[in-house]
């Protein structure tokens, strides 16, 4: 339920755009094409499995990991609120 101004379900489309938008974000970060041999951060080699199960890869699974553990923030403010744009 949508109240003032906006259509029924507006909430949803929302959310499902968000959703929609983080999904896009993270498949544009995959990896693609060329791989390579030794880790783009700590240059230590890339084993063969790993390079045959993830094409385009670019860094060992220790640096990915420690990427993978950074918290990830999305940059759309689709409330528009004063009380969010603050913070």
């Amino acid at each position: 339920m949508a109240g003032g101004w906006t259509r029924d379900g507006a909430v949803q489309d929302q959310i499902d755009d968000t959703v929609s938008d983080a999904l896009k974000n993270a498949r544009a970060k995959l990896p693609a094409g060329m791989g390579a041999t030794h880790c783009d951060e700590c240059g230590e080699e890339i084993p063969a499995a790993r390079r045959k199960a993830v094409p385009g890869v670019r860094t060992c699974i220790e640096c990915q990991s420690a990427r993978d553990a950074k918290p990830a923030q999305s940059s759309f403010n689709r409330r528009a609120n004063k009380d969010s744009q603050l913070r």
